[in-house]
């Protein structure tokens, strides 16, 4: 399981959701192996007041927040982060330098999915990648 949550400037955001959407899942299915059909994505869009952040980031500054199961080796999370900047970049227009990204691993069994426990649910695809 993978939930992304998006941060940026509401203009952003408006400019360009489908566009980093698709990034982000396609960085996701490439360096996690995760199916196309899993794509989980929170937009927050904020007004220029409620976003605050140094001036080198630039009016796209993006954050990137990946909420998933545990497991997942070191090299599988440097080649998601890898995959996202370049993805974002190439795909959305928003530059690495414009980019903050965060991954925060959880136990499968502090999840709660379609009415089941996490630990017991059946994925259909690998989490130790």
């Amino acid at each position: 399981m993978a939930q992304v949550t998006i941060y940026a400037r509401r203009r952003c955001i408006e400019a360009g959701r489908a566009a980093i959407s698709d990034a982000i899942h396609g960085a996701v299915m490439a360096a996690l192996a995760y199916p196309a059909e899993k794509r989980f994505h929170r937009f927050i869009a904020l007004d220029a007041e409620d976003f605050i952040y140094p001036e080198d980031r630039g009016e796209e500054y993006t954050i990137i927040e990946v909420s998933m199961f545990d497991g997942r080796s070191e090299s599988a999370k440097r080649a998601l982060i890898e995959q996202l900047f370049a993805r974002l970049d190439a795909e959305a227009g928003i530059p690495p330098q414009s980019v903050e990204i965060t991954i925060t691993e959880t136990p499968r069994v502090n999840w709660g999915i379609r009415g089941v426990n996490g630990a017991d649910l059946a994925l259909g695809y690998r989490v130790d990648v």
